[in-house]
């Protein structure tokens, strides 16, 4: 068992029945959320709201900052990390894809706006047309940017990076089962050494031979754990419905779209994520303590 030094996670769905992105997020949700994800270990948490119709991004953010305001909470929700719009329909995931929307600075500040300014994180596309543009844009809001949800080779992810993009969201995943052996979005986001990977360590959305890759490749100083909790996290297994679309929480834990038969989210906090990364023997204790706080503290710093 790894010592506990209050882990910073930069993608929180939601928490036990508590769902950022569901419309009518009330501000005694989101502070219910945070008590409970300091409980189990989790010190600061971006709030991370997914691909939405504008309305959406702007009721959910909001009641996020009046929670925020309200609660003084500045220290353990920093900001939100929108997870979407700007994603590619090849690999959409669980994501809505009537919500997509194309990757310009005029639709950057838009969504800036719309979420009252509160945005630290944003995860877009690598084949997005105009990326550099809309990196730029993000940038200058004071918005640092993730790539993925794509099928980027390299060129294209070296292009991200090249214009400002400093990490891969969820390496691994967000991505069709079946791709290229050799150009594939798995194997750029390897290559590109300038990218911090997120990765998440559920037990389900990575097997322990890839994260084991993924950490000789990256090394714990550019890796970055992740849990993609979900207000499915506490719930027993059953049927559910996530953004409107049949969902199902088996027993081991599996959380997953029931149509598309892909993984939508995690029911692990934190702690259960590196509890499993520890178990794995792969990073000493002081390299669990990098990934799963000092190296996403270092993610926030200027934001």
């Amino acid at each position: 068992m790894v010592k506990n030094p209050g882990w910073v996670d930069l993608q929180v769905n939601g928490h036990n029945g508590v769902d950022f992105n569901a419309p009518g997020l009330q501000v005694d949700e989101v502070l219910r959320a945070a008590e409970e994800l300091q409980a189990a270990g989790t010190a600061i948490f971006l709030p991370t709201l997914v691909t939405n119709p504008m309305s959406l991004f702007r009721e959910s953010s909001a009641a996020i900052m009046k929670a925020v305001e309200k609660y003084h909470l500045e220290k353990v929700i920093p900001g939100l990390h929108l997870e979407g719009p700007f994603l590619s329909g090849k690999a959409i995931g669980s994501h809505q894809p009537q919500y997509l929307q194309t990757f310009t600075p005029e639709n950057v500040k838009a969504l800036y706006e719309a979420c009252g300014g509160f945005i630290r994180l944003m995860t877009v596309s690598a084949e997005a047309e105009g990326l550099a543009e809309g990196i730029q844009a993000a940038r200058e809001l004071g918005i640092k940017v993730s790539v993925g949800h794509h099928m980027a080779g390299y060129a294209q992810v070296r292009a991200a990076a090249d214009a400002g993009a400093e990490f891969l969201t969820h390496l691994g995943n967000g991505c069709p089962n079946l791709m290229g052996r050799h150009e594939n979005p798995l194997l750029a986001g390897l290559a590109e050494e300038r990218l911090t990977t997120f990765i998440i360590t559920d037990g389900h959305h990575l097997p322990p031979e890839l994260i084991k890759v993924i950490l000789k490749v990256k090394g714990a100083a550019k890796t970055i754990v992740t849990s993609d909790s979900c207000s499915a996290c506490g719930f027993p297994p059953g049927k559910y419905k996530w953004c409107g679309m049949d969902a199902e929480l088996e027993p081991c834990g599996r959380f997953y779209n029931v149509e598309r038969q892909c993984l939508i989210a995690a029911v692990a906090t934190m702690n259960q994520c590196m509890e499993f990364l520890a178990s794995l023997n792969i990073l000493t204790d002081d390299e669990l303590v990098m990934v799963g706080r000092t190296n996403p503290l270092k993610a926030l710093e200027g934001i």
